[in-house]
C-alpha cells in the first residue's frame, strides 16, 4: 500500500503516543498528509506530522480543530477518532461516581461524536472520506472490575459507529471500528502499575491476571503498529467495499464467532 494515501489528508486524534502515533506514521508513510492532535504537543515529531493542541473531552475543541483543518487544506479525507482511555478506578460500580463515568463518556465517545459532525459537512461535500473509530474489545467483553464504565461508552460508540455508516454510505463515505485488545503502549503499562499498587501487588501478577481473564491464545499484547497496519488498510482504495464493520484485533481473545 506503498503511497496509496497520496495527495489525501488524515486527522488522527491522540497521535502523538502510542497506538495514535503508529497509526498516524502510517498513514504518512502511505502518503497522507497527516494531522495530529493531543492536549500537549509531542517531544518528537520526526515526520512532521501537523499538530493542533486540544483537549477533545471539552466540547468546543473539536469546531476547533476542524475550522483549523479546513481553512489550511481545504479538505478532509480520513479520520482516524483514536484519542480515548480508561479513566476510572476499578473496582466495580460501587468505586464508580458520576464524575467518573462523565470523564469516560466525554473523552470516549462524545469526543467521537463531536468530531465527526464538525468534519462531515466537508466530507459530504467531497462526496468522499473515511471515518475509522478506535473502540475497544472490551466493549464486547467489559470486564467489571476495571472496565465498566470505560466498556459501555464503547460499546455505545461501536452502536453508533454502525448506525453512521447506515446514514453517509450513499454519500460516498465508509465508517469502520477497529477494536484491539491488550497492546502493549505506555498507557496500558502506567494502568497495569497503578492496578497494582492500588491492590498492593506486583505489576508482574497483575499482568497476568489480565492476560489469564480475557484470554489470549497467542500469549501476548499486541504492537501498536499491528492496530496501525489494519488502519491503513481500511483507510485505501483496497478497502472501499467495507463498511460498517468492527474488526477485532485481539490475538484471539474474543471467545464468540
Amino acid at each position: 500500500m506503498n503511497h496509496s494515501l497520496k495527495g489525501q489528508v488524515a486527522l488522527v486524534t491522540g497521535g502523538t503516543k502510542g497506538i495514535g502515533k503508529a497509526i498516524a506514521d502510517k498513514l504518512s508513510g502511505a502518503g497522507a498528509v497527516v494531522i495530529i492532535t493531543a492536549r500537549t504537543a509531542p517531544e518528537e515529531n520526526p515526520n512532521g506530522h501537523h499538530f493542533i493542541a486540544a483537549d477533545l473531552a471539552m466540547p468546543q475543541s473539536a469546531e476547533k480543530v476542524a475550522e483549523e483543518i479546513v481553512k489550511k487544506y481545504g479538505r478532509i479525507d480520513i479520520i482516524v477518532n483514536n484519542a480515548g482511555a480508561n479513566l476510572s478506578p476499578g473496582g466495580g460500580f460501587s468505586t464508580l461516581s458520576d464524575e467518573h463515568w462523565n470523564n469516560d463518556w466525554q473523552l470516549n465517545f462524545m469526543s467521537v461524536v463531536r468530531m465527526n459532525k464538525a468534519l462531515l459537512p466537508t466530507m459530504i461535500e467531497q462526496k468522499s472520506g473515511v471515518i475509522i473509530n478506535i473502540s475497544t474489545g472490551a466493549a464486547k467483553q467489559p470486564i467489571w472490575e476495571m472496565t465498566m464504565s470505560y466498556s459501555s461508552a464503547k460499546a455505545a460508540l461501536n452502536a453508533y459507529s454502525k448506525a453512521l455508516a447506515s446514514e453517509v454510505g450513499l454519500k460516498g463515505i465508509r465508517v469502520n471500528v477497529v477494536s484491539p485488545g491488550l497492546v502493549k503502549t505506555q498507557l496500558m503499562l502506567d494502568f497495569i502499575d497503578n492496578l497494582a499498587k492500588n491492590s498492593n501487588t506486583t505489576s508482574e501478577s497483575v499482568f497476568k491476571a489480565i492476560m489469564d481473564k480475557v484470554g489470549v491464545p497467542l500469549g501476548r499484547m499486541a504492537a501498536s503498529e499491528e492496530i496501525a497496519s489494519l488502519v491503513t488498510f481500511l483507510a485505501s482504495p483496497e478497502a472501499v467495499y467495507i463498511t460498517g464493520a468492527n474488526y477485532a484485533v485481539d490475538g484471539g481473545a474474543a471467545p464468540t464467532v
